[in-house]
């Protein structure tokens, strides 16, 4: 193995603890990964895998690449599990075919030793033979049993035959002495017509009928009856109706011809005699027998009902089993053995866990009773490692959602950690309304209270529930986040509700009427009169319910709110960029791409939301100019440094701050684009650290590439366009939050003013007006759930996961990493390893 160490350069054998880091850099970050190299003897080698695959901490390289998958170490091993794995099938069909409940077992047990895996495997080919021995005893019995069934129908039906036969026969040897007397006297004609019994298939008895009367060419007489009871193939236990029938023809030619005929068609013929008695005797001992069979048949069912009975008892413990088995043997194919006969190992395993792995390989040596301890090494290697975030049950579906867009680089920042508050956040400003969001939340909480019930039932539920089942977690928060922008709009079920008393006073004077319509003018000013001059508390005062402007007022409010929330979350995703390249040791990106993106970006969009809160902080209803603040932001480019009328304006010298920003903003374009090609150009020792940080080690002893300066010049000019328009068009898409919100409003107000409004306002009498109302609820209410959550609900989803991927993440976020896989029995079980 010096060899081998000395090819991958390895550091040091591992032998001391590994403290775990509990930082922060953790929860930001993936798992720091080692490349380790395991060195087991061949018969510790199944025991250490074992444990290693209860512990799941492992992802193993396969090393035998250019190897044939039947020319493998363990392919005969692999061939018996998967002999084990049929025969358990087998025993699952026949458990279905008895309609035998299984029991849930939700122990999984460990993998079996290799002398436990003997012995059952040796349990499951006895049980195997027993129970097609049984099954052939029992369909020879069954077979038996119809027969003489179909049997006894034919004695039975033979009575109403033959006295129509009599009938037959005189008339047809009346017809034969007159029509050939030369064949009587000669003897070739019998005098008394011959007969063939049997049954047949229901649905074939056209066929057989035509094809008789053809092929006898008219001189063959058919006649059946069906048979009451249903009778069964004795092989698939499948209900075939069927008939008696009787075939009346003269010679022995024909009779051949007749039970051909027979054969082809399926039909079972069976001896019966003329004879009156004779039938009668052979009917009773056709019912002794059939009583007889009967009573076999019952012991017969009842030994192979006690035989699955033991099977089901453990045939779920034996399929994880078995899998467990194929799983390790699976993996086992991917080690190389060495000259030394030792089995080599390679992968990938966490570096808070090579302690774990240290201890399972010693615990699977010592259980195998091997003199040969384990050797664990980690190596040094310039290959890319890994991705592997800690989850847990509420970060699993947020984590799962960043993945959806791309598995995040090594050691690169995790969104997961802020989308966990951001992305409901962003639902609940989209899908505002108490009601709405209270109705999601206890939906979302009762699947995580019940989670352990439903957890033990998933393999019986749809693929819908469980996407929501999965989700639970993002349901709950999103609920619960769609109730605080409910308090924040001040709207339930398109209503308003006075919790801390409204600002305004509408009790007026005939006097202050503005319009014959009756409405009035409120004034803010003096504070005292019409208004209050304290907000209320939270959200929107309950008195804009009323107001006729409302929609202006509100549409204004959430237009911005979307504007504000889109410059932070973007300034935020500009800030985890800096920490992605401090900690990559990225400086020239810190001052080339970070620096010139941040200040243009406040430049235009920063200054957008300064005159937001400027003007709301310093203009009123009374206030000389009323300064449109997105005509403001144009004129400031395409009036540069011009004289800003009297009505948009809005602070002093407000002409030369803004020509100020457009003159920086503009610098930073060229900044952004020709700033690092040219810095690497004059030093190229500075490029090394722009690119990837590990490259795959097959391209170790290829020369780096180089990249020209064009070549970087091109690439750095697309990377500056995409931003400064990204700039402008992901501020655009953030007004996303005041469209879906205005639209889930509107909805709601006209679900409740076209239906329950309707309903309140019946008057028709006393007695039709109660039901009307639960008539007009029920009506609404399914509407509510089934529109303005479940549609609105999924639209308002998708719109925030489009936020998160487009205009939050590109501003930082690679996602070009691969997610880490390791070897675990969990995994395997849970249907995440499709390669085991």
């Amino acid at each position: 193995s010096s060899g081998i160490n000395a090819e991958y350069g390895m550091t040091a054998r591992f032998t001391s603890c590994i403290p775990q880091s509990t930082s922060m850099s953790k929860l930001l970050r993936s798992e720091e990964m080692n490349l380790v190299q395991i060195f087991l003897s061949q018969e510790a080698s199944y025991n250490c895998i074992r444990e290693l695959g209860e512990l799941g901490a492992v992802q193993f390289s396969d090393l035998n690449e250019g190897v044939n998958a039947f020319s493998r170490n363990y392919v005969s091993e692999i061939r018996r599990t998967e002999e084990m794995e049929r025969r358990l099938r087998f025993f699952a069909a026949e458990i279905e075919k008895e309609k035998l409940p299984v029991p849930a077992d939700y122990n999984v047990p460990a993998a079996p030793n290799q002398k436990d895996l003997i012995d059952l495997e040796a349990t499951l080919e006895q049980l195997e033979g027993e129970t097609r021995q049984i099954n052939a005893n029992q369909e020879a019995l069954l077979r038996n049993f119809y027969e003489l069934k179909e049997l006894k129908h034919v004695l039975k039906s033979a009575s109403a035959f033959f006295q129509e036969g009599k009938t037959i026969q005189k008339e047809d040897l009346a017809a034969k002495r007159a029509a050939s007397r030369f064949d009587e006297e000669a003897g070739k004609v019998s005098r008394h017509l011959s007969f063939l019994c049997g049954v047949i298939n229901r649905s074939k008895i056209p066929v057989f009928e035509r094809v008789l009367w053809r092929a006898s060419r008219g001189k063959a007489l058919l006649r059946y009856l069906d048979i009451d009871e249903v009778l069964k193939d004795p092989a698939t236990e499948e209900e075939i109706p069927k008939s008696t029938f009787i075939v009346y023809f003269q010679g022995e030619q024909l009779k051949m011809r007749v039970k051909k005929i027979c054969e082809g068609l399926g039909a079972t013929t069976y001896p019966c005699k003329e004879d009156w008695e004779e039938r009668r005797h052979t009917e009773e001992e056709v019912d002794k027998r059939l009583g007889e069979l009967t009573n076999i048949l019952n012991e017969t069912k009842n030994h192979r009902f006690r035989m699955l009975t033991t099977v089901v008892s453990s045939i779920n413990s034996w399929i994880i089993q078995v899998r467990k088995v194929k799983a390790i043997y699976y993996t086992m194919n991917k080690f190389k053995k060495t000259e030394t006969g030792l089995l080599h190992a390679e992968g990938w395993c966490p570096k808070c866990q090579l302690n774990d792995v240290d201890r399972a390989l010693k615990r699977g040596a010592t259980s195998a009773g091997s003199a040969t301890q384990p050797i664990l090494n980690t190596v040094t290697t310039k290959r890319t490692p890994p991705t592997y975030h800690q989850t847990n049950k509420l970060t699993r579906g947020y984590q799962a959602i960043i993945d959806a867009y791309g598995v995040a680089s090594y050691q690169e920042i995790n969104p997961a950690i802020f989308t966990i508050i951001t992305f409901p956040f962003l639902f609940g400003i989209m899908f505002g309304d108490i009601g709405h969001g209270f109705i999601m939340f206890v939906a979302g909480l009762y699947l995580c209270l019940k989670e352990n019930y439903f957890l033990k039932r998933l393999k019986s539920y749809e693929e819908i529930f469980l996407m929501m089942f999965h989700g639970r977690y993002i349901i709950m928060m999103n609920g619960l986040f769609a109730v605080y922008a409910g308090f924040l709009y001040n709207d339930i079920f398109a209503k308003s509700v006075d919790i801390f008393g409204s600002a305004w006073n509408a009790d007026l004077p005939e006097s202050t009427k503005v319009s014959a319509t009756g409405h009035y003018g409120l004034d803010p000013w003096p504070p005292g009169a019409q208004y209050s001059g304290d907000p209320y508390l939270f959200g929107v005062d309950p008195f804009w319910n009323l107001a006729e402007n409302k929609l202006t007022f509100i549409n204004s409010y959430k237009m911005k709110l979307a504007v504000i929330l889109g410059l932070v979350q973007m300034t935020f995703g500009l800030v985890l960029s800096l920490y992605n390249y401090r900690f990559k040791g990225k400086t020239l990106d810190v001052y080339c791409t970070f620096i010139p993106q941040m200040i243009f970006l406040q430049c235009i969009i920063g200054y957008l939301v300064f005159m937001i809160f400027f003007k709301w902080f310093t203009v009123d209803a009374r206030s000389d100019s009323q300064p449109a603040l997105l005509i403001a932001l144009i004129n400031m480019f395409l009036n540069f440094a011009g004289e800003i009328p009297k009505e948009q304006h809005l602070y002093a010298n407000q002409r030369y701050i803004q020509a100020a920003l457009v003159v920086i903003a503009v610098v930073c374009v060229p900044w952004m684009f020709g700033a690092k090609p040219l810095v690497e150009h004059l030093y190229p020792r500075v490029r090394q650290a722009s690119y990837q940080q590990f490259e795959n080690e097959e391209d170790e002893e290829e020369e780096e590439e180089e990249h020209g300066t064009m070549d970087m010049m091109v690439h750095q000019g697309i990377e500056t366009i995409e931003f400064t328009l990204g700039c402008i068009s992901n501020t655009a898409s953030y007004l996303r939050l005041w469209a879906l919100s205005l639209a889930h409003a509107e909805l709601s107000e006209v679900l409740w003013d076209m239906v329950m409004k309707a309903g309140l306002g019946l008057d028709i009498n006393k007695y039709v007006n109660p039901i009307g109302l639960v008539i007009a609820f029920a009506f609404w209410a399914c509407l509510t759930v089934a529109i303005l959550i479940v549609m609105e609900g999924l639209s308002a989803f998708l719109h925030a996961l489009r936020l998160h991927w487009v205009e939050f993440q590109k501003k930082f976020y690679l996602g070009e990493g691969y997610l880490f896989a390791p070897f675990s029995f969990t995994r395997m079980l849970n249907g995440e390893d499709d390669e085991q």
